[in-house]
């Protein structure tokens, strides 16, 4: 069979030789890339050769996954939004109701696997590079860490134990075939170790990359260091030591909060002093958003509609200015039919307000607010009351927000949940807080639906996690599937 399969990657190699510098073999999708060039060759001939690939890399995050499905993924997969719009696939999210054969799981698992393997090439042939400056390979490797590590925080938040694959295949021979089969076929990874990995990536990339950039979109400092909070309050169970020590360093790099919080989504104040990783969009055919408009419009029924349990805690709160921010309300009498709301006043996310085909509409990712809700949770969570306290009140104070006082520790859990729900809403982070502090099941089947009553949510401990899809267990019969499905 080990000769079979050697005949058949030298055929297609042969085969597609005079197309392409490399080819994908299958599965595609855990990003694995076989080279056809010589034994004494290199991947990258010249210093433009590995920044154009970088840039490939780095383009991967105006793809569908960051343009559409991080966002259903992390809004319409909690309590803050309905699926809207008309995709089964969504629907099955939006319900906890996914099967391996949905076309969303699908995807997702094969975008976030093929920039793996995009940045896997670079980090891994960069030193190699004829004439490159070797300040600039040790950046262009701390970038290529960074990115390789969110996209795998995205993957072990969805799936859990997910393959973890650092090498690409640069030659096929005879005797390799044992040590290429785990690498093209191969099993789960514990989470443990992708949450390491992540881990070193990340302090790679801290430790290399540049404080400043030209814009917001590529890997800082103040980016690595940001991502490093979030994974190790993420990690179970979580390290808050580091959480701080993480959050200090980020809220040390020249980051403040806007005075204004509409100030974020103006689009008057892209890659702002609040913005720590920010994914910038130049609205041509080649760099346009089309994500936006999948988020608001009357010309169909759009993505994401704002949850009546969400419009419920802003009005609990009595706050207007992030409600206001956050959600808009428009008639669309005559348009389309919901169940959850009524025609003459519908809701629509207001954060994306530029939503043209070819959209110039930034999505900021990564803020400073969120970083010091993060704190304020670390503080809590080793027993700092009284920080935390001033953490949160600090965020409250630009929405025009009486202070926050808690008692006890529980209460100020409740607390920043409660704000980072507020602050952060449409922007993807919902459904992991809710994962990440074990209140995922209780506070969705809890969920308030319309007049009050409630929605009827049913959220079980196997729905925490994603399928593997269908497709990645029929190509691959070391990957097993999660429980449940």
């Amino acid at each position: 069979m080990k000769a079979i399969f050697l005949y058949v990657l030298l055929f297609l190699m042969v085969f597609m030789v005079s197309c392409k510098d490399y080819l994908d073999i299958k599965p595609s999708s855990q990003g694995i890339q076989v080279s056809n060039t010589s034994a004494d060759s290199i991947l990258y001939k010249s210093p433009s050769e590995v920044e154009a690939a970088l840039a490939g890399a780095y383009a991967d995050f105006r793809n569908e996954y960051f343009s559409l499905d991080y966002f259903v993924n992390g809004d319409a997969q909690s309590d803050d939004a309905y699926a809207g719009a008309d995709n089964p696939a969504n629907f099955q999210i939006d319900e906890y109701n996914i099967d391996a054969t949905n076309t969303n799981v699908s995807r997702d698992w094969a975008y976030l696997y093929s920039t793996i393997g995009k940045v896997n090439a670079v980090f891994n042939n960069v030193d190699a590079v004829p004439g490159i400056d070797a300040e600039r390979a040790k950046q262009i490797k701390g970038e290529a860490a960074f990115i390789r590590a969110f996209m795998y925080f995205q993957l072990v938040q969805l799936w859990g134990d997910v393959p973890l694959q650092l090498k690409e295949v640069t030659t096929i021979s005879y005797d390799q075939l044992d040590e290429l089969f785990p690498i093209m076929f191969p099993a789960r990874t514990p989470q443990s170790e992708v949450f390491a990995q992540i881990i070193s990536d990340l302090e790679l990339a801290a430790e290399n990359v540049k404080s400043v950039q030209p814009d917001k979109g590529f890997a800082t400092k103040g980016a690595a260091n940001a991502m490093l909070a979030k994974v190790y309050a993420t990690i179970q169970p979580p390290q808050w030591d580091k959480v701080l020590q993480y959050c200090d360093a980020v809220m040390a790099g020249g980051y403040s909060l806007l005075p204004d919080y509409d100030m974020l989504w103006d689009n008057l104040n892209e890659n702002s002093v609040e913005s720590i990783f920010e994914i910038n969009y130049a609205g041509t055919s080649e760099s346009g958003n089309w994500g936006a408009s999948m988020f608001r419009g009357l010309d169909w029924k759009k993505f994401n509609t704002p949850s009546n349990d969400l419009v419920k805690a802003f009005d609990d709160e009595q706050d207007v200015i992030r409600k206001n921010a956050s959600i808009i309300w428009m008639d669309v009498s005559g348009k389309w039919s919901d169940p959850y709301w009524p025609q003459t006043n519908f809701p629509f996310v207001n954060k994306y307000r530029i939503f043209t085909s070819n959209s110039p509409q930034n999505y900021i990712f990564i803020r400073l607010a969120d970083i010091i809700l993060l704190k304020a949770e670390a503080l809590n969570e080793t027993g700092d009351l009284g920080g935390a306290e001033s953490l949160v009140n600090q965020i409250r104070t630009r929405v025009d927000l009486p202070d926050v006082v808690a008692t006890s520790q529980d209460a100020m859990r409740l607390a920043i949940e409660k704000e980072r729900r507020l602050e952060l809403a449409f922007e993807g982070h919902r459904w992991y807080d809710l994962k990440r502090t074990g209140r995922a099941i209780f506070v969705i089947n809890n969920t308030i639906g319309p007049q009050g009553t409630p929605f009827g949510y049913n959220l079980t401990q196997n729905r925490l996690l994603w399928p593997i899809p269908q497709a990645e267990l029929d190509k691959n019969t070391k990957l097993v599937q999660n429980p449940g499905y």
